[in-house]
């Protein structure tokens, strides 16, 4: 199981300029190593076939690859792992049927959540979120900002929980630096890297952020 690259996830997207697979490869070109299929709406046929794409993009610049949700179709695939949400099948569960050789992630909203998931389950990242609105999610929880994610951090530093933590939810390069500032182990972006003019470069810098802010 490899962690090393969870500082900076992109999840997929698409837009009319960009398909799932044209967001993965758009976040490796820039140099992201670690990318999360995230296809909410795809059926089981269309996510196998995507994901055996990106499975294979991956590989060949030992980047991390996660499936979102699907606890079965990241073994079928050989996935690296698996992104659970707040509805989806719960983290000890899903290790118990993967075993230690895979790595899971949970999404939490409050240190409510963080705790619950720190006492149940052995998960290995948190994705944490939303920072701000965004139009990806649907029943999106409330939205942190930088107070929200300080304040976590905070209470995770005095109960002695050490799980990374990772930002999400609306994120753009301006909001990069100040959220490693906040305290925050990683951070995952989406639609803002397809939406810039130049999606790669757009990465590219964000990496370089993450990258100066890590040594």
């Amino acid at each position: 199981m490899k962690l090393d690259d969870y500082r900076l996830q992109f999840i997929t997207h698409c837009n009319e300029r960009y398909s799932y697979v044209d967001s993965a490869r758009i976040a490796l070109e820039g140099g992201c190593r670690w990318i999360q299929l995230r296809m909410k709406d795809a059926d089981e046929m269309t996510l196998e076939q995507t994901a055996r794409i990106v499975r294979e993009m991956c590989s060949e610049v030992n980047a991390t690859f996660i499936i979102d949700d699907n606890v079965p179709m990241a073994r079928k695939v050989g996935a690296d792992g698996v992104h659970l949400g707040k509805n989806d099948m719960p983290v000890a569960e899903a290790r118990k049927l993967l075993g230690s050789e895979y790595i899971i992630g949970g999404t939490v909203n409050t240190f409510d959540d963080i705790e619950s998931l720190h006492l149940s389950a052995s998960v290995d990242y948190l994705g944490c979120g939303p920072f701000r609105f965004t139009s990806t999610k649907k029943n999106l929880s409330p939205v942190l900002g930088i107070a929200g994610y300080r304040s976590v951090v905070a209470m995770m530093r005095e109960a002695g929980i050490s799980i990374p933590i990772v930002a999400i939810g609306g994120i753009c390069i301006e909001d990069v630096e100040p959220l490693l500032e906040a305290g925050v182990d990683g951070i995952a972006l989406s639609s803002s890297v397809l939406s810039a003019d130049d999606p790669v470069e757009e990465m590219r810098s964000i990496v370089a952020i993450v990258n100066e802010f890590s040594e």
